[in-house]
Formats: C-alpha cells, sequence, structure tokens
C-alpha cells in the first residue's frame, strides 16, 4: 500500500481544527446535498419508473423535465394550509420538521471524500466524526420514529393516529435488525468512527486459497454479505419504501400518518422521505461498499483515492443504491402487513443473531486469517440467505380450466373469472334458486338457472 494512499485517510485528530467559515462551509454543502439530492431523487425516480413502464415520465417543464419537482413543489406552498380543528397546533407544526432535521442531521457524520486542501487549509470532506458516529446514525433513524407518530397523534383524526402507530411498529422492527447488521461492522471494523470503517475497508491483503494468492476484497459488502443484505432489507423498510410503504399505501382510503396535512406541512413529510432514502443510501455506501474509495478496477489508477475524485466514486455508489430503491418500487408488489412483520422479526432477527455469533467464533480462531475466514463463510451465508429469502413457500396449484371455473361458481351468478377474495352469494338469489328448483328439474331444464 502506497504512502500517498495512506495520507489520504482521515482519523478523529483531524476534526476540530477547521476555521468557522469551513465548518459553515461543510454544513451548508451537507444541507445542500440532501435537499439537491432530494429534487433530483424525485425527479430520477419518475422517469426511472416512466422508462420500466414503458411511457416517457416528467418531460415537459425544463430539459428533460428536471424542473419538474421544482414546479410541484411551487405548487404545494402555494396550496390551502389546512389546519384541523381537533388538532394540536404546536406538534401539528413540529412534527414534520423533526422528520426532516433527523434525516439531514445524519449526513454530519457521513464522509463524503478524504482529506484535501480547502483555500491552503488540510480538511477531510466531512463535517464531523466522533467515536461512537454510527451510533448516532441509529439515533437519527430511531428519533424519525417521532416526527410520524407525533403526525398522527397531533392531527386529532383516527385514521392518522392508526397510521402512525403502524408506521413505528414497522419502523421499530426493523430497527432492531439493522442495529444488530452494523454490530458486524463493529466487530470487523474495530471502531464506531465513520472515517474508521471506510478505512478499514481500505486494507487490501493478499489470500493463500489452495496454494494461489488473491487479493482480498475490503469492502464490507462482500467480507460481511450477510449482514449487507440485512441492513439493505431493513434499510427499505426503515425508510418506508416499497415493498415495505405500508404506512402510506396508494391502495388505501387514506394516506396513513399525513391524512391531515396540506400545503408545506406535507412537502416536508415528502421531503424527509426522500432525504432519509438518500440519507440511508449514503450511510450503506459508507459501512459496506468502501465510502469514497474507487471501485475495482479504477483502483489500478494510482490517484484514483486521492485529491477530489473520491466524491465521484462517493456519489456514484449512493446514485446506485437509489436506483436500486426505485428499481423495487416499480418491480415488487406490497406486501401484507403479517407478512411484512414475520419477515422483520422470524426471519431477518434469528439470522442475524446466528451470523453474529458465527462471526464471533471465527475470530476466536487464532490460528486463521480473519479475513480469509470470514470471506470462506460469508460469501455461502450470504447466498444461502437469498435462497432462503426469495425461495418459495408453497407449492404452486393448478390453475382451473374454464369449464371447471364455470362448474364452480356460485348458484344464479354469471360465469367469473377466478379471484382471490369471492363475494359469497346473495341470499335473495339462494332464496329463489330454492324455490325455482323443483320447477326446473320437472321442466328438464338446468338446475343452475334463475
Amino acid at each position: 500500500m502506497s504512502p500517498i494512499y495512506l495520507a489520504q485517510d482521515p482519523t478523529l485528530a483531524d476534526f476540530g481544527r477547521d476555521p468557522w467559515w469551513l465548518v459553515l462551509g461543510k454544513i451548508v454543502f451537507a444541507f445542500a446535498f440532501g435537499l439537491l439530492a432530494t429534487l433530483l431523487g424525485v425527479w430520477f425516480e419518475r422517469r426511472v419508473v416512466g422508462y420500466m413502464q414503458v411511457r416517457p415520465g416528467p418531460n415537459q417543464v425544463g430539459p428533460f423535465g428536471l424542473l419538474q419537482t421544482l414546479a410541484d413543489g411551487l405548487k404545494m406552498a402555494f396550496k390551502e394550509d389546512i389546519l384541523p380543528k381537533a388538532a394540536d397546533k404546536v406538534v401539528y407544526f413540529f412534527a414534520p420538521t423533526i422528520s426532516v432535521i433527523c434525516a439531514v442531521t445524519a449526513l454530519s457524520v457521513v464522509p463524503f471524500g478524504p482529506m484535501v486542501s480547502i483555500f491552503g487549509h488540510h480538511t477531510p470532506l466531512q463535517v464531523t466524526d466522533v467515536p461512537v458516529a454510527v451510533l448516532l446514525l441509529l439515533a437519527c433513524s430511531s428519533m424519525g420514529v417521532y416526527g410520524i407518530v407525533l403526525g398522527g397523534w397531533a392531527s386529532g383524526s383516527t385514521y392518522p393516529l392508526l397510521g402512525g402507530l403502524r408506521s413505528t411498529a414497522q419502523m421499530i422492527s426493523y430497527e432492531v435488525a439493522m442495529g444488530l447488521s452494523i454490530v458486524a461492522v463493529f466487530m470487523t471494523a474495530g471502531t464506531m468512527s465513520t472515517s474508521g470503517i471506510v478505512a478499514a475497508q481500505g486494507d487490501a491483503t493478499r489470500l493463500t486459497i489452495m496454494g494461489t494468492e488473491i487479493p482480498a476484497p475490503g469492502w464490507y459488502a462482500i467480507l460481511l454479505l450477510p449482514s449487507f443484505i440485512i441492513f439493505f432489507i431493513a434499510t427499505v423498510g426503515e425508510t418506508n419504501r416499497a415493498p415495505f410503504d405500508l404506512p402510506e399505501a396508494e391502495s388505501e382510503l387514506v394516506a396513513g400518518f399525513m391524512t391531515e396535512y396540506s400545503s408545506l406541512k406535507f412537502a416536508l413529510f415528502m421531503l424527509s422521505e426522500y432525504v432519509a432514502m438518500v440519507t440511508m443510501s449514503a450511510v450503506t455506501t459508507t459501512l459496506f461498499l468502501g465510502g469514497w474509495r474507487a471501485p475495482w478496477p479504477i483502483t489500478i489508477w494510482e490517484g484514483a483515492n486521492s485529491g477530489w475524485w473520491p466524491m465521484l466514486w462517493f456519489f456514484g455508489k449512493v446514485i446506485a443504491l437509489v436506483f436500486v430503491f426505485v428499481w423495487l418500487r416499480g418491480t415488487l408488489p406490497r406486501l401484507r402487513y403479517d407478512q411484512f412483520m414475520r419477515l422483520g422479526w422470524k426471519v431477518l432477527l434469528p439470522i442475524n443473531l446466528v451470523w453474529i455469533l458465527v462471526l464471533s467464533g471465527l475470530r476466536s480462531i487464532e490460528d486463521w486469517d480473519t479475513r480469509g475466514k470470514v470471506i470462506a463463510v460469508g460469501i455461502p451465508a450470504g447466498l444461502l440467505l437469498i435462497a432462503t429469502l426469495f425461495w418459495p413457500s408453497r407449492r404452486p396449484q393448478p390453475k382451473p380450466t374454464t369449464q371447471e371455473q364455470v362448474d364452480n361458481r356460485p348458484y344464479g351468478s354469471f360465469p367469473l373469472p377466478p379471484m382471490d377474495l369471492q363475494v359469497p352469494p346473495s341470499p335473495r338469489i339462494t332464496r329463489v334458486v330454492a324455490e325455482r328448483e323443483p320447477a326446473n328439474i320437472v321442466a328438464g331444464s338446468d338446475s343452475r338457472e334463475v
């Protein structure tokens, strides 16, 4: 590993030495990144889903429809701001802001790049870092629950309250699986600092497998494949994205906890969802995808991880994860609520606990290289986890023929296509059929005719 490569990794000692104007600039940059990523994220989602559904998507407002999100924001700003009569005015106002602030605050400990020189000051491309930075990320994610449950409660209506409670149960359930997934990262990296975790993923060693030396991957998405899979699934559930968008499902009569919100307050809730999606993509990149480090084969270039180039690799990874979020929304159907909760508590949580136990046992073996044994066990375990999650739970039933559907239709009704839910026959029709059936039998006609 070259000295130039090591010199780019910031440490905890490099923070707290910047002048006030540089710190203020970093804060403004992190805030602007969250807002601009949200504006472009909404446009990106609508364009990608439009491409998947063979339609153009937004293309009228601005070049390629880039200003469509800005036009939607202006439209929301000029809508009438309705305040429910039974609402708690103070809590009703602050609930959306809590969700936005918690989502943006998490970006303060996300490293966007290595050490760079800004107007003569050698500083890391990160607002701040602390020895327990990952716990700060979990705290911000947990505090976002308050904005949702308080928004549902403060509306003074039954449906938003039920939506808020359901969303809170969902976020708490998947918060547990997310926290356990990060435990494996702590154990492997030996630190909770985000800059330290990115530096630990840059350690390139060589493994000897069956007499052949191969380069060992440093990204925890490969070393800790089960933790990465569970963390990303928990991230999708934590951000209320499809197929886990049960709190605000479009198929329901109301939109969930934000039913009574309108105008800019509703826009803040929508903003918090997309900021959380971008933030969790950045956190996933930091913890599992090497952070700002360049992927292979870009690493062949000696200067790939120095200067301002790492910001490009970081933003590319974040965009790729946001695309996966959009891809899931345009592909997978929505889960039932009982299936969703069962996945979190009965599948992800036990698998996570077993994987942490296996990882602890592997690290206790002293005469075996840690990185090699984690790769040898983690990749097969991750593939087994993927097969377990997507393996069909029941054998598909043979599709009935058209004649069988006609023969099994309720008496007195017209032939119906196969449906999961059949409306029971009307009592009046059943009574009429029972009265006419003897006459039909005498006349030699079909007993199912009315």
